[in-house]
């Protein structure tokens, strides 16, 4: 069945921009569709213009479609050869080039998983190379737009289930146990910031970042908003040492791509060039 014409289709989305604060021109509009599909059918409505008005009429349906908008799957460890690639080289290296504070940004941060998860392979390189006091140079902005998620990612508290990717001993050191669930400690929680940020709004936190994670969060935008957040990470990302990582199906293109020269073609670790 069709849910309706373009039109309707942009009055939804109007709509949803207005209430939510949502850039959702920016969003690849068949993604887009699917997504809003999911929320339809739960709902069991079958055009855009019925979906319009039952938001209108019950606005607690909101937050249920954000979570579907801004879908947020993520684990700790989540792809363990890229952490290994950053542990291994990349991180070792910006220690060594920055004699002051290491600032990492994790853009898109979720429930804040991947945040700990730099905390906890910073804490173990640290470890490892008995250099504990570097730990103490770290700041990690964890930014995200859905403020339900961020307010998981300040508990810190997360399911096991979502430990399944990563060492062992980073949930065993990292972590206590707290009812049912684990909390990160809070010598690694002290490193990280949640804050809230609309990547196609808001301008980055700081002028300069040593690292910018954004791992799976470029590929549901359109072609020119990933150009543009691109190039806004390379502005933040000082030449020569700066270090951009991007997801293992997310690739530069365009004019940005000579600001950069890649460390790793499979784990999508790129540093930003003169």
């Amino acid at each position: 069945m069709n849910p309706g014409d373009d039109a309707s289709f942009q009055s939804l989305t109007q709509q949803i921009s207005d209430v939510e604060g949502l850039a959702l021109h920016a969003y690849k509009e068949k993604c887009l569709r699917r997504r809003i599909a999911v929320r339809m059918r739960a709902r069991g409505v079958h055009t855009y213009q019925d979906y319009q008005s039952l938001l209108q009429q019950h606005p607690e349906e909101y937050p249920k479609l954000r979570d579907s908008l801004t879908i947020n799957v993520t684990k700790f460890y989540r792809n363990a050869a890229t952490w290994e690639s950053l542990a291994d080289s990349v991180l070792p290296e910006l220690f060594q080039a920055r004699e002051g504070r290491v600032r990492v940004w994790s853009a898109g941060c979720a429930s804040g998983e991947e945040p700990y998860t730099l905390a906890m392979v910073f804490a173990d390189l640290a470890d490892r190379l008995a250099r504990r006091k570097w730990l103490n140079r770290v700041t990690i902005d964890a930014t995200d737009i859905d403020r339900q998620c961020m307010a998981r990612a300040e508990a810190a508290r997360y399911r096991p289930t979502v430990f399944e990717e990563a060492p062992d001993h980073f949930r065993e050191e990292y972590c206590v146990p707290v009812d049912d669930e684990y909390q990160v400690i809070p010598r690694l929680r002290a490193l990280v910031q949640v804050r809230h940020v609309d990547l196609m709004r808001d301008p980055p936190l700081t002028s300069e970042y040593d690292l910018v994670v954004c791992r799976n969060v470029v590929i549901y935008f359109d072609r020119p908003t990933q150009e543009q957040l691109y190039q806004t990470f390379a502005d933040v990302l000082p030449e020569e040492k700066g270090v951009l990582v991007l997801g293992k199906v997310e690739t530069l293109f365009g004019p940005v791509q000579k600001r950069f020269t890649l460390l790793d073609v499979r784990e999508r670790i790129y540093r930003r060039c003169a």
